[in-house]
């Protein structure tokens, strides 16, 4: 009896074990199975997510069609479609209408965007947003002489940044980027892709603002494509994580690893710098006021001496379209009346109408996306004054021009307080 029990148990023990081996080995092939799968999802949505942003050398086909046809032209069309010594490097895009890629344009190297489709004027009404147009490159039409040309370049400046005394320099100033090949003439090809781009905030900013530092310099364009000055260091921490971990990592624990991953303080004091006076350059420009609609720090850089330069000028409006707008803006509550991240005025209950004066100005935007970013870091001697000073920085209400001293004090105190402090230092 116990030695028949002795058999059947010996029988059993490779039995167990055969069935053991098959669990685990269906174990290993359901985990291998779900690691494939993950994979290929993965794989799957970045391509789909890549394709439907990256739409380049769509732009560059419908670009070199206009130019080969002779409908646009301008300074980067032969170098583009004829040439291909305009390259287009690494994508960009965060929107498939407004395609944004690295490239190189001979010995220089540049930022390429594009508009595509027919998106291409600004509407600062609703949400102010790119309006549709009914075809591109439809204006001027032919036929338009010279003059009918500047005439529809003032009114348009007009209306876009308001009555200024020297409106007239600004629509030479348009004109002469107009002629793209220098000769002295306008061709109707190159009216035409400076009329589309004169719709683009940032190429008018970019004109606007082109001997100033901290505004990329316009390279070339053609048609509505045009080529900036490639900004050396795009973000302002130094930490790139893969998207895929971007999703798992709460907001703010990410804000916190950015703040480890900064330049030195005394460069961060210069970038800071940097951005009060781009500040100024954009609020007290040679031709009127710009609000700063969208004042995060993804929209800045800086190149390898610390200077500051703006990344993305698109949310940067001209005060007067602002004001026209919020004027005939229906609202019910004050979150009607917001453009942008950071352009609010208040709501008018009695008339259901947005009022017309932004609740913060610029310098204020600027001091709150940077508090903690110069803050972190700073020398015992000035962090309390610092500190003092941005929160009074930050307490700044209404527009600029309300309070012009007052903003021009905190600004000026703000510059003064770190370049002492920096001055000396080889880092600055």
């Amino acid at each position: 009896m116990a030695r028949g029990l002795i058999s059947w148990a010996w029988l059993r023990k490779p039995y167990c074990i055969q069935a053991r081996f098959s669990y685990l080995r269906m174990k290993y092939l359901f985990f291998s199975w779900l690691a494939v799968f993950i994979s290929s999802w993965v794989v799957y949505v970045q391509y789909s997510s890549y394709t439907e942003l990256c739409r380049g050398h769509e732009c560059k086909k419908t670009i070199c069609d206009k130019y080969r046809r002779g409908v646009i032209d301008g300074s980067a069309c032969s170098s583009l479609c004829d040439k291909d010594t305009l390259y287009l490097g690494k994508c960009l895009s965060s929107k498939p209408n407004n395609q944004v890629y690295t490239g190189s344009w001979g010995d220089l190297e540049g930022v390429i965007k594009c508009q595509m489709g027919d998106v291409l004027q600004y509407d600062l009404g609703a949400d102010m947003e790119p309006r549709k147009e009914a075809m591109l490159f439809d204006k001027p039409t032919k036929g338009t002489s010279v003059e009918k040309f500047k005439e529809m370049v003032f009114s348009y400046l007009k209306a876009k940044v308001g009555e200024q005394a020297n409106l007239q320099d600004l629509a030479n100033l348009v004109l002469s980027v107009a002629d793209s090949n220098k000769d002295g003439h306008i061709s109707l090809p190159e009216a035409k892709s400076a009329w589309a781009l004169l719709q683009l905030n940032e190429v008018l900013l970019m004109v606007i603002l082109q001997d100033k530092e901290h505004t990329p310099k316009l390279l070339g364009f053609c048609g509505n494509l045009y080529v900036a000055e490639k900004v050396e260091y795009t973000s302002l921490y130094g930490l790139h994580l893969p998207w895929l971990l971007e999703l798992w990592i709460p907001s703010g624990v990410r804000r916190s690893m950015d703040q480890w991953f900064t330049p030195s303080w005394p460069r961060k004091a210069k970038i800071f710098i940097g951005l009060l006076e781009l500040v100024e350059d954009v609020f007290h420009g040679p031709f009127g006021n710009f609000l700063m609609c969208d004042v995060s720090a993804t929209n800045f850089g800086y190149n390898e001496k610390h200077d500051l330069k703006a990344v993305d000028l698109r949310r940067v409006v001209p005060e007067a379209a602002f004001r026209e707008a919020m004027r005939d803006r229906h609202c019910d509550v004050d979150a009607d009346c917001v453009y942008g991240a950071d352009c609010s005025t208040s709501c008018d209950l009695t008339k259901r109408r947005c009022s017309t004066d932004v609740i913060q100005p610029n310098l204020a935007k600027a001091c709150r996306t940077l508090k903690d970013y110069i803050l972190r870091g700073a020398p015992s001697d000035v962090r309390e004054e610092l500190e003092k000073q941005l929160y009074s920085c930050m307490a700044l209400k209404g527009s600029a021009d309300q309070m012009e001293m007052e903003h021009s004090l905190i600004l000026n105190n703000l510059k003064t307080l770190l370049w002492k402090k920096i001055s000396n230092t080889k880092d600055s």
